[in-house]
């Protein structure tokens, strides 16, 4: 350097001062080096980097990589957890992404997934104080408060009977908003006017349903309930109902259909869910059209009934029903209860709404990624009795083959067939596999690949209540499963599912490579490692999964199970069946992050 030569006396403030700090920044780099190579701090941010990454998606390439090596059981360690605040992140309806789409219809509350190559490959921690859920039938009252420890709906909703906070739990008193004294109380009410005792109704659906105290008390009357609501303001409000045991599923009425087949809910009900029925000409009630079974029966609570300045709203509501032939049974307060026809919904050829029939081509069980329709649904595009009252009660109707199994050919041969084959099977799993199924241990099951809902047809008289999962490229079979007095949704399986983390106590699968296949070709549509990491993230700590495949898939099964820390048997198939089928049984290990460990 220049100054180097010259005398001590020569040389500047200045430079003493640029000498100073090139030597600062020379052995800052070292220390730097040491921590970063000798101590677990680099460990430390090494793994954030890595978790940033992750919840970014990261480089698709080397995603990709990471993905086929876990594929082939090359990955010596389990793949990596995802940062602490994603405990209860759900892909498709993520709130940072979604707040930048379009308002009109609540556009950006529906499901908007991410491409794969940008969906994060880590597992989803528990939240640091996680304990394993309280066991059903005391779970409908209370749940441990560090399992999701949001108090918003406490603080605000506390005095209409939601929820409250008591010591280590959360507390759930069973009202809502528009049964404050109690959803017991509020459904011996509709009792009067609808037959909801002797197994004439048996499915339900809740609309807008807060932590589903309606669909939980529900249950004491042999009805049970598709509970659904948005992810919005009440955080959480789903998770609250799932973790009590109670059947939910996040859900927008917005733009599309709901992912239910027509006519398939013998009731369905609104307690202050704010769904402007007569909005749109009329779009959202003829959604509830669809989906009503005919002889079923609408109730809403709340505005517009006989509510203050609204009183357009509630004549726009009566006007749509009397259109659709509805039958206003009941005004009692601010709830009102109509019956649709038998014969399903009749249309005058003028009425104000200028609403018409679908045309005949249109098939009303269409419901997935659909959008709304502005006609009503024909009854004639099913073929048999499918209204209240003529189809068998429940229970009998479980076992009875719905007219619309011919949805396939030989489908009532098919069907019966079906049943007795879960029966068998279940069988097995219980006293063979020992498995948790029949115990208190189990509440919360989901089939997601249900055909007919054999598998759940076969655990009618255990404590579970089960969602039926349809793959949206297989045959439309949801329908018999409504018919038969179960409850379930159209899905994807190359898309995440519309749950909270740590939903389900276990999870069955049969044929699971058929999920991510096209049904055509047979080629790949996605992959087995992200439905793997999706099941885990649905999956609650200690729960069981159990996947019947071929040996091959059941291989390949295997070794993804060891990368998302699940602890898997494989066990032969019952005896009595054909085929090359082989039975994996994994347990989720119950692990959490080591700063929430403390």
């Amino acid at each position: 350097m220049g100054h180097v030569n010259l005398p001590p006396s020569k040389r500047s403030f200045r430079q003493w001062r640029l000498l100073d700090l090139i030597s600062a920044a020379f052995f800052g780099i070292v220390i730097l080096f040491f921590l970063l190579v000798f101590t677990p701090l680099g460990d430390s941010l090494a793994a954030s980097g890595r978790q940033s990454l992750l919840m970014s998606g990261g480089d698709p390439m080397q995603r990709q990589r990471l993905v086929t090596v876990v594929e082939l059981g090359q990955h010596p360690q389990p793949i990596d957890a995802c940062p602490a605040d994603a405990v209860d992140h759900m892909p498709c309806e993520d709130p940072r992404r979604n707040s930048q789409l379009s308002r009109e219809m609540n556009f950006y509350r529906e499901r908007h997934c991410p491409l794969p190559e940008d969906t994060p490959l880590c597992l989803i921690p528990p939240p640091g104080g996680y304990k394993i859920p309280v066991e059903w039938p005391e779970s409908l009252h209370k749940i441990w408060h560090d399992n999701m420890p949001h108090n918003k709906i406490a603080e605000r909703k506390g005095h209409q009977g939601w929820m409250k906070l008591e010591g280590p739990f959360f507390i759930f008193p069973g009202g809502g908003t528009m049964f404050p004294d109690g959803a017991v109380q509020y459904i011996e009410k509709l009792g009067q006017y609808i037959p909801i005792s002797g197994g004439n109704l048996r499915t339900a659906l809740d609309m807008g349903c807060g932590v589903a105290s309606f669909g939980g008390y529900l249950l004491n009357e042999g009805i049970i309930t598709m509970s659904f609501a948005p992810r919005d303001s009440h955080k959480s409000q789903i998770q609250f109902a799932l973790e009590r045991g109670v059947p939910a599923f996040v859900a927008m009425l917005g733009t599309r259909r709901l992912p239910f087949p027509a006519f398939s809910f013998d009731l369905v009900h609104c307690s202050r869910c704010l769904i402007p029925f007569t909005a749109y000409n009329a779009t959202y009630f003829i959604e509830v059209d669809r989906l009503l079974r005919p002889g079923g029966y609408l109730v809403i609570s709340g505005p517009p009934v006989e509510w203050a300045n609204q009183d357009k709203e509630w004549a726009d509501l009566q006007a749509v029903a009397r259109a659709l032939c509805y039958e206003l049974i009941a005004v009692d307060g601010n709830t009102a209860v109509w019956k649709k026809p038998a014969a399903g919904s009749c249309l005058p050829n003028q009425n104000e709404f200028g609403l018409e029939l679908c045309k005949e081509a249109d098939d009303p069980s269409d419901a997935w990624y659909y959008k709304l329709k502005k006609c009503v649904s024909r009854m004639s595009s099913v073929k048999g009795e499918l209204a209240v009252g003529q189809i068998p009660k429940w229970p009998d109707r479980v076992k009875k083959a719905p007219s619309r199994a011919m949805v396939m050919k030989n489908g009532i041969d098919v069907f019966e067939a079906d049943t007795k084959r879960w029966e068998r099977r279940v069988a097995y799993y219980k006293n063979s596999l020992n498995l948790k199924l029949g115990s208190s241990a189990v509440r919360n099951v989901m089939d997601m690949n249900a055909f007919f809902g054999g598998f759940a047809a076969a655990l009618k008289s255990d404590p579970v209540w089960v969602m039926n999962v349809v793959p949206a490229r297989k045959p439309s079979t949801l329908s018999v499963i409504y018919d038969r007095g179960l409850i379930g949704a159209y899905h994807d399986w190359c898309e995440p599912f519309s749950t909270y983390p740590r939903s389900y106590d276990f999870i069955h699968v049969t044929g699971i490579e058929s999920l991510i296949k096209h049904p055509g070709s047979g080629k790949s549509r996605c992959n087995l490692v992200d439905l793997m990491v999706e099941m885990d993230r649905m999956l609650r700590p200690e729960g069981t999964v159990l996947v019947r495949d071929s040996p091959e898939a059941i291989d390949k099964v295997a070794r993804i199970a060891r990368a998302v820390r699940w602890t898997a048997a494989i066990h032969q198939k019952e005896p009595e069946s054909n085929g090359r089928e082989k039975i994996l049984v994994a347990t989720k290990n119950f692990w959490k992050l080591p700063s929430a460990s403390h």
